[in-house]
């Protein structure tokens, strides 16, 4: 497992490590309207899954904003963003910030992604920024764990990943 910290401090990451050829493992989150949603609700598209620790943070705004917006530009791409924010401060932030097509749903219940996924900050309860790109057939076909919760993700490589999934 990738070392990460967060703010410079090591954290210790709960969960299972995902790798590129693994088989998506499914989850359940929240959606702002405290419906359930699964990994197997958007079954047939590729998918971004873009994990960050809180909404309302700078590089958490930038990072759900640049992956929606380029995503957008590739046909038949879903970006879903997942942290451990409260729906309620998650459809706050959306309609603040005017964006309409983001699918940005809450693990803070159960922690039923950050599980899955090996994402879990156990001394914050909050998810490890990170990237996951699962193609049609729910095979993983890219994953970073970014190593300091405070920088970006690779981009490029996630949309690039993107593109060239089936």
């Amino acid at each position: 497992m990738t070392q990460v910290t967060f703010k410079h401090n090591p954290v210790t990451i709960l969960g299972s490590e995902v790798k590129v050829g693994d088989q998506a493992k499914n989850f359940t989150v929240l959606a702002n309207d405290l419906s359930e949603v699964t990994l197997d609700d958007s079954k047939g598209s590729v998918r971004i899954i873009s994990v960050i620790p809180s909404i309302d943070t700078g590089v958490c705004e930038k990072q759900t904003r640049r992956f929606n917006e380029e995503a957008a530009k590739i046909e038949g791409v879903k970006v879903l963003t997942i942290s451990v924010d409260l729906p309620f401060a998650q459809r706050r932030w959306c309609a603040a910030a005017g964006l309409e097509n983001v699918q940005v749903l809450s693990d803070h219940r159960d922690l039923s992604f950050g599980q899955a996924y090996g994402v879990i900050m156990e001394e914050l309860r909050l998810l490890a920024r990170s990237v996951f790109v699962i193609d049609r057939d729910d095979r993983v076909t890219y994953v970073e764990y970014v190593g300091e919760g405070s920088n970006h993700p690779d981009y490029e490589a996630a949309l690039d990943a993107a593109r060239s999934a089936k």
